[in-house]
């Protein structure tokens, strides 16, 4: 072995015992840091995964209960459906006391109680706190309902805002609009909305074609 060689291993280990008293230094001065951010980790990791855990199993339980309100309601049992649906407004997890409050107001509604029906898919209407979707939709229902139960006013101020161009539920808000001022009477008014609906290229076809029916209606009366 030549000089060079022995002053190469040489420097090879003393840096390699420099690295290892500098990291001795350091395990040392840090060593309970050290070990508390490992605790910190595998406690969080631990957290998240409890925290994971009860959300699915939380959820799953009030999946299962959504489903046998449901299944009480097909079968007729409304009362009792209501009770399973009310106590997941209040104590159930993620979507479901807003799906709740959704199925309850239909219970009412197939119960014959429109008035509390269209209360209740008003206030989910009204709550910011709800999906945009489902709000949209319970303002539909509530709108619908309005129909025979209240004045064009009424449906106005429930669908009126979802009746514009761009909005998906366009259709279904102009088409209940239509209805509920040719029940009042102002033809022209529904002649304009039920137009609104031929013209839109997007409007799907069951709502287009009762928007021809009422159209024919509404010039079998002498207006347009």
């Amino acid at each position: 072995m030549s000089m060079s060689d022995d002053n190469s291993t040489f420097i090879r280990e003393v840096n390699e015992d420099l690295r290892s008293d500098a990291a001795k230094a350091i395990w040392k001065r840090y060593r309970f840091v050290i070990i508390g951010a490992a605790v910190a980790i595998v406690a969080g990791t631990a957290a998240m995964r409890g925290w994971d855990y009860w959300k699915e199993t939380t959820a799953a339980r009030s999946g299962d209960a959504f489903l046998a309100a449901l299944q009480l309601a097909r079968d007729g049992k409304s009362d009792e459906a209501l009770a399973g649906f009310q106590a997941l407004e209040k104590d159930g997890h993620g979507a479901y006391p807003v799906l709740a409050r959704m199925r309850a107001a239909t219970v009412l509604a197939d119960k014959g109680d429109a008035a509390g029906a269209i209360a209740a898919f008003s206030a989910v209407g009204n709550d910011t706190g709800a999906p945009a979707a489902l709000r949209d939709i319970a303002r539909l229902r509530a709108g619908y309902l309005l129909v025979d139960n209240g004045s064009y006013d009424d449906v106005s101020a429930q669908v009126e805002v979802l009746a514009v161009d761009g909005n998906p539920s366009r259709h279904s808000a102009r088409e209940a609009l239509g209805l509920a001022a040719f029940k009042a009477g102002d033809l022209k008014r529904a002649s304009e909305w039920f137009g609104q609906i031929a013209a839109d290229t997007e409007t799907p076809n069951g709502i287009a074609s009762r928007a021809d029916v009422m159209l024919d209606l509404i010039a079998a009366r002498g207006a347009s």
